[in-house]
């Protein structure tokens, strides 16, 4: 019996290229996309939402002096490359998929439109949305969010590669405190990197409880959706 019936799950781009550093690695993909499979194969119904930063960084190239909102686009469209690669995967598992886009680009994706990426849902394709929210400024973790309320997801869980929340970065720290269980006000307080701001904010203010957890160990996100208490869960009303 599956506690949660349908989630948006938020992937960086960074978790695509692996020990690469860079790009796409085959690997990661095909492990992230049998995770997805099996999941979806339970009756989930599955959206995802992929960052670009393993091909272009829109921040960090406006930090060196590009023009915020030129980089910010040329992000949204790293996202189109990975969604169409991670379309790819989950097609040749026979996982039937629909690519939808916050920016026009018909001839290789949908345009986002609410009522249908619900119905695709519901159809049992997995939904990729592409390109961010289609607006500089706003992170592929605000996208995730706004989408995840749109689609009026059960929960949202961003796949990582560290067991949850933590006080500081586990990999650089032993002590590192581990959270399992916080609320969206003592993200904010204790200015924890969960999400960016906005993301947190949207999903205070509409109730839609996130979980961080390692999505490189085999059979989390399954485990998650059946109710096993996986990685850090953020919830609880913003005061």
């Amino acid at each position: 019996m599956l506690q949660y019936k349908r989630v948006l799950l938020k992937l960086s781009g960074e978790s695509l290229a692996g020990d690469d550093g860079y790009g796409i690695n085959a690997d990661m993909l095909e492990r992230y996309a049998e995770e997805i499979k099996g999941a979806r194969d339970m009756g989930a119904q599955i959206a995802l939402v992929i960052g670009g930063g393993n091909i272009f960084r829109g921040m960090s190239a406006a930090a060196a002096n590009m023009d915020r909102v030129q980089a910010d686009y040329m992000g949204m469209l790293a996202t189109v490359i990975n969604s169409l690669a991670f379309q790819d995967a989950l097609e040749r598992k026979g996982v039937f998929t629909r690519l939808l886009s916050a920016i026009t680009m018909e001839q290789i994706a949908e345009p986002f439109i609410r009522r249908r990426a619900i119905r695709h849902l519901e159809k049992g394709r997995v939904v990729i949305f592409g390109a961010g929210t289609g607006n500089p400024y706003f992170t592929t973790d605000t996208a995730a969010s706004l989408r995840a309320i749109e689609i009026e997801a059960d929960i949202i869980v961003k796949g990582t590669r560290v067991d949850g929340i933590y006080d500081c970065d586990p990999e650089k720290n032993a002590n590192a405190q581990f959270f399992s269980d916080i609320s969206y006000l003592d993200v904010f307080q204790k200015k924890l990197a969960v999400m960016d701001m906005t993301a947190i904010t949207l999903c205070s203010e509409n109730s839609l409880p996130i979980v961080i957890m390692n999505m490189n160990q085999k059979g989390n996100f399954t485990k998650l959706l059946h109710g096993e208490k996986i990685g850090s869960l953020v919830h609880g009303e913003l005061s």
